[in-house]
């Protein structure tokens, strides 16, 4: 009895600390956006992604154990003009149809104290994969937890806008990706 009870002690401290707790973490997708910001011959051009997902096992109190993952559905870009999202989708663009999602996935997070972190990770783009350091900051409110960051990326390294569009004169190379994350089932600050 005394040897089942220790099993069942132990067994009960593994699943509390182990990635399944964490895995219950869930996006909310409705409070969440990630948009971006790009020029076109000096003008700012606004956009955002209209589906994408968030894979999430992190803990801020050991985020040296998290993982963050996103899919982005390169095909829902919305910049409010029908005609240049459809260009978007073309081989010279994002090329929807050879590679429909971009993707990011974690490999080290850093506390920087303060709610603030620091996230390293792969972007991968039209089969393009560059690190990236992504600097966040998490909020807590209400069962909320909210990831708020920004990075710039050069599209030229993905091969977003080749061919004719490779002039950074005519579009910048450097796009401004904004995000703002909301999960459920994240541990305390």
């Amino acid at each position: 009895m005394k040897r089942s009870l220790i099993s069942v002690s132990v067994a009960s401290v593994l699943l509390a600390s182990s990635p399944l707790v964490l895995a219950q973490q869930k996006l909310e997708l409705k409070q969440s956006e990630i948009v971006f910001v790009s020029k076109q011959m000096g003008v700012p051009v606004d956009g955002k992604f209209k589906k994408f997902d968030a894979q999430m096992n992190f803990d801020p109190k050991s985020p040296q154990t998290s993982k963050v993952s996103f899919t982005v559905d390169l095909a829902s870009a919305d910049i409010g003009n029908t005609d240049t999202e459809r260009e978007l989708t073309k081989p010279g663009w994002f090329d929807t149809s050879k590679f429909p999602q971009a993707t990011f996935a974690s490999n080290a997070i850093k506390s920087l104290g303060g709610g603030k972190f620091e996230v390293v990770g792969k972007l991968g783009i039209k089969g393009n994969a560059r690190d990236v350091v992504v600097p966040i900051t998490v909020t807590q409110a209400g069962g909320l937890s909210t990831a708020r960051g920004e990075f710039v990326l050069k599209r030229l390294d993905f091969k977003i806008g080749d061919g004719e569009w490779n002039d950074p004169s005519l579009v910048a190379n450097d796009v401004t990706v904004k995000f703002k994350i909301a999960v459920t089932g994240m541990n305390p600050l």
